[in-house]
């Protein structure tokens, strides 16, 4: 049996890659902060945290690991806890990275972002592209990346670099537009809403880090969906697919970015830097190279994601409402749209 380490594999992400291994009959060891509410006889979960050295030793010491799927990261939702963003996101990395050095573990499998950069691209972006993120998360994630590739002597690191992952229980952010849509609210787009923004299903996702495991040496990939169509037809098929009556409408984006920054930096919205700079920017990776080396290809488009995890949000909210959000990760519950987004529900 292939036994692998999952780090995070309670979070959104990590829950459906332990499901999809483990009834792969892979035996599967799950680290992550928040207690799993998944479970398989395949599937040893821990509750700890990657930075906790000791711990790592006694998984790495216990467990013979052909690989390790680093998931883990905390996000940039709330300031309070950017310092422990940064410290679980760098920090954790490099304790994965020396962990499997000692024990002599080949590879690592590892989610980057899209957060490398910060800006508008007029052209699907490569690899080659140099990273400039603009806030903690995107940093933290290119310095994971760089602690990952820095001795591929001892250790191949693939990884993926991945816009918005979609599907069923996706939530966080996005939350707050499904309820504007469950709620008949007016879909506010900044811009004119001719703007594009790759998703990518989670399960062809966790296709793409199966095949990395027998892929020979390190490397980076993009990912994302083909065929990425504009917001306001990604936004306007959710709408026509559902119960909904919302409309959408159109801010001025100089007037509307202005305002998101003021709000985000008096603390009464949970948009920030990276939101507010790239809400009406189009930015789509190019996957050219991972379809010629891994022979990976996806299988949903954007609106077809976006409809999933609305329904998905629809069919649940009492429950999700319910959640307690110690025991659960950030993209498994609701944001707190906060002040700002409430006051301009409520005139929508």
């Amino acid at each position: 049996m292939r036994t692998v380490l999952i780090t995070g594999g309670s979070g959104f992400f990590g829950q459906i890659m332990c499901k999809y291994l483990a009834e792969k009959g892979f035996k599967c060891v799950n680290i992550d902060l928040v207690k799993s509410e998944y479970t398989h006889e395949n599937l040893i979960s821990y509750q700890d945290d990657i930075r906790n050295k000791d711990k790592l030793d006694e998984l790495f010491s216990t467990y013979q690991f052909e690989a390790v799927f680093h998931f883990a990261a905390m996000l940039a939702h709330e300031k309070k806890m950017l310092k422990e963003l940064w410290t679980s996101n760098v920090d954790g990395t490099r304790n994965i990275m020396d962990a499997c050095i000692k024990y002599n573990v080949k590879k690592i499998i590892f989610t980057s972002s899209n957060c490398l950069w910060g800006k508008n691209f007029d052209a699907p972006v490569t690899e080659e592209e140099p990273p400039a993120p603009v806030e903690i998360y995107g940093q933290s994630k290119w310095e994971g990346e760089k602690i990952l590739l820095s001795q591929p002597d001892k250790v191949n690191s693939v990884i993926f670099r991945c816009p918005t992952i979609m599907d069923e229980g996706r939530l966080g952010l996005l939350a707050i537009l499904y309820e504007f849509v469950d709620d008949n609210k007016k879909l506010w787009m900044v811009g004119n809403g001719e703007n594009r923004y790759q998703f990518i299903y989670a399960k062809d996702l966790a296709r793409a880090c199966e095949l990395a495991l027998d892929y020979d040496g390190s490397d980076v990939f993009n990912i994302g969906s083909d065929d990425v169509k504009s917001f306001n037809y990604t936004y306007q098929y959710v709408v026509d697919h559902s119960e909904s009556t919302s409309k959408l409408a159109h801010f001025p984006a100089g007037f509307a970015k202005t305002m998101m920054k003021l709000c985000y930096h008096l603390g009464i919205s949970p948009l920030g830097v990276y939101q507010y700079n790239m809400i009406s920017s189009t930015f789509v990776f190019d996957t050219t190279k991972i379809k010629t080396k891994l022979g990976w290809e996806p299988t949903m488009t954007n609106e077809e994601m976006l409809l999933k995890s609305y329904e998905y949000f629809h069919k649940n909210k009492e429950e999700i409402r319910n959640r307690n959000d110690e025991d659960v990760s950030a993209h498994n519950r609701e944001a707190d749209m906060g002040l700002a987004i409430r006051v301009l529900k409520f005139f929508s």
